[in-house]
């Protein structure tokens, strides 16, 4: 485990967590404390440029490079209006370099094994296994594992 990895999960510890979350802010990662993370993240090459939403929810083993953001889509009203709930990325995902993933009204999910290409802007589900690509994000293919 890496560095920024570890202040990643430093973030739920009671007395540096703060301390690491700060850390975080300052290498370049915006990872608030309220964002459940599973065993075996990796935060591919220090994650700068990683901006997570407070109401995500990441599983295990999940793989996210720089430049990603998790968020709504819907910034231009309050979030009090906003039926936004959050995002959920599952197992085994990767979220290439400068991939968005941006959440109008519920819970968007990342599927189980999925990879968003990089750059790509995903607006909608992204069911297991599959490959999205493009702006915005569509399927491309399928990964076999």
């Amino acid at each position: 485990m890496d560095f920024y990895t570890r202040l990643v999960y430093a973030r739920r510890w009671p007395l540096v967590g703060r301390l690491a979350y700060y850390a975080l802010k300052l290498l370049g990662s915006e990872i608030p404390h309220s964002v459940e993370i599973g065993p075996g993240f990796t935060l591919v090459h220090g994650g700068f440029g990683v901006v997570i939403h407070p109401r995500t929810r990441i599983g295990a083993d999940v793989k996210i490079y720089p430049g990603v953001t998790l968020g709504r889509a819907d910034i231009h009203i309050p979030i009090e209006q906003s039926a936004f709930e959050g995002i959920q990325i599952e197992d085994g995902a990767i979220l290439s370099p400068g991939s968005k993933v941006l959440c109008k009204a519920g819970v968007l999910r990342v599927g189980r094994g999925a990879v968003l290409g990089a750059n790509a802007v995903l607006l909608e589900d992204l069911p297991d296994g599959e490959i999205w690509a493009g702006v915005p994000a569509r399927k491309v293919g399928m990964r076999t594992e």
